[in-house]
């Protein structure tokens, strides 16, 4: 179930960001839940062999080369699916930026934090 709302929370947020960028643009919400599940696996499955490859790039410009990354395959994911619209690389940076930032509060928000589990000794 939790994955399911964090995948609801990341479309919200995928919705949000025409209001804020005017070069980004997302058709509805059935659009916004189809690139949020292939950000997600692109997230999941290329980004972290990204950051291995650009380790000492990345280590050299102290993380920032990150947002190049991320902004990269935000732009990326805009490319291939149908009703979701980033108008250049840097547009794709900061849309990846606050994407990732409105998808955090919101879901710390929603999801908020799970108590660790006690042991009794």
């Amino acid at each position: 179930m939790r994955l399911i709302i964090s995948w609801v929370i990341n479309a919200l947020a995928l919705l949000a960001l025409p209001y804020i960028f005017d070069s980004i643009r997302v058709e509805g919400f059935y659009t916004a839940l189809i690139t949020a599940l292939v950000l997600g696996l692109v997230n999941a499955l290329i980004r972290p062999l990204l950051i291995v490859l650009t380790l000492p790039i990345n280590i050299l410009m102290l993380g920032l080369f990150t947002f190049v990354i991320n902004g990269l395959l935000f732009w990326f994911v805009a490319s291939f699916v149908k009703g979701f619209f980033v108008a250049g690389f840097w547009p794709a940076v900061g849309g990846a930026i606050v994407y990732g930032i409105i998808s955090w509060t919101l879901s710390a928000l929603v999801l908020g934090e799970r108590p660790a589990p006690t042991t009794k000794d």
